[in-house]
């Protein structure tokens, strides 16, 4: 398999880590190049759920090695934590199948902090952050002011850094009465945590070299979706990285010259969590979605908002990443309707337009323009095959392919990794 490259073509939530893990099976190396733990990747094998957050998906396949590359903003406490459950659940976890990059931010209480602190502050005008400190992590390194897992593994050295971090985050929790943190239980529990990670620390950028060379087969994945990009996305209601194909190749230590293929991966409709601009979403919908379990963020457990298909959102998105081909996922969600409302452009100040807004003010005047493609009523969980889908699944993808002009060769029709179908 080729050097590849996973993108969220919506907001997130679209179902990547599925594809991820599904096309695991084929890749050498599985590599996360951004995001925190403020989004999980949601994988089912044989019945069994597993959420990860911070866990390149391929560690679910016991002879993968799986790299956290030097974008990602890494909670080590939380790292452990979901180190620990895998190894609850039968998962060897070892240097040999994980290793971390020295060059990754660490996301401290501090930032969780901060989160908090600046949410309150803004009031009903907040973002919806998860609070997991990912926005105020990734502000510290760009300020230069951030701590490195590098520097975790240098105890006293780490210490003396980090306690300016506290004070200075208590000056302004105490400010908005919010609770203060302790510095030598912050500092305590940060250095047990790089005790034990310290086995999987090295420099990833010369270890995804070494395999390059050597014709490994690498798969690049991210946490949330184009739209939440930190410069394409629904600006400001975003994430603080990249989270475009662009971002792999930053986030890891890999030249573009490396990269052979970006597959795109969308819902067969489209759903967001928190707070932002979200044209077609439906209330009836979403409350549909609910009532039957479905559409739940894996981090937070919050309800999604669910709309229909938005094609405007989906062609931006594969211009951003430079898109090869689309995995749609969930079609299954869509099983009951004889009709789905798919938008196909937006209209603003009499305009007909088939690219997103840039400003955040012109979202709310927008009114987003739909077709009505024919559904297939019909329960298409136990299909296994393209051809066995209903003829009305088969042209609701190709009238997407069409739309979008980039080839489908996957699809799911349910959460488990056999609910895979490849055309």
């Amino acid at each position: 398999m080729a050097n590849v490259v996973i993108v969220g073509a919506q907001w997130g939530d679209e179902g990547k880590g599925k594809i991820i893990d599904f096309l695991t099976e084929s890749s050498d190396i599985v590599v996360r190049a951004q995001g925190g733990n403020n989004a999980g990747h949601t994988v089912i094998v044989d019945g069994e759920k597993h959420v990860l957050h911070l866990i390149p998906s391929g560690i679910l396949w016991p002879d993968k090695m799986c790299v956290i590359g030097n974008g990602v903003v890494m909670d080590p406490v939380s790292l452990l934590g979901e180190i620990d459950g895998l190894r609850a659940r039968g998962r060897a976890i070892t240097p040999e199948n994980l290793l971390l990059s020295n060059r990754a931010h660490l996301a401290l209480p501090t930032h969780r902090a901060l989160d908090r602190f600046r949410e309150a502050r803004l009031g009903a005008g907040k973002l919806g952050t998860t609070g997991r400190g990912i926005g105020p992590a990734y502000a510290d390194k760009a300020h230069r002011g951030g701590l490195r897992l590098a520097d975790l593994m240098v105890p006293k050295d780490f210490a003396a850094k980090l306690e300016p971090k506290v004070a200075e985050t208590n000056e302004l929790l105490a400010t908005v009465g919010l609770e203060q943190l302790h510095f030598a239980d912050v500092r305590d529990e940060l250095l047990a945590a790089g005790e034990r990670l310290a086995p999987h620390v090295t420099d990833t950028a010369v270890f995804i070299h070494r395999q390059l060379k050597a014709g490994k087969s690498l798969l690049f994945e991210g946490a949330q979706g184009s739209h939440l990009d930190v410069d394409f996305g629904t600006y400001p209601f975003v994430t603080s990285s990249s989270t475009i194909a662009g971002g792999a190749c930053t986030g890891a230590g890999v030249g573009p010259h490396a990269i052979d293929r970006v597959i795109g991966v969308c819902k067969a409709y489209t759903t967001r969590v928190g707070s932002g601009p979200f044209p077609t979403e439906n209330e009836a919908f979403s409350d549909k979605l609910h009532t039957l379990g479905r559409e739940f963020g894996a981090t937070t457990g919050r309800p999604r908002g669910c709309g229909w298909l938005d094609l405007v959102l989906l062609r931006y998105s594969a211009i951003i990443s430079g898109m090869d081909e689309l995995a749609v996922t969930n079609l299954d969600g869509l099983d009951d309707f004889a009709t789905i409302p798919v938008c196909v452009a937006y209209e603003l100040d009499g305009q007909r337009i088939e690219t997103p807004p840039v400003r955040i003010e012109d979202w709310d005047r927008i009114t987003p323009i739909f077709e009505d493609w024919d559904g297939w009523q019909q329960d298409i969980s136990a299909v296994r095959r393209w051809q066995d889908l209903p003829a009305n699944a088969r042209r609701y993808l190709d009238r997407l392919s069409e739309a979008l002009e980039l080839p489908i060769k996957m699809a799911g029709v349910g959460p488990d990794r056999s609910q895979t179908l490849v055309r």
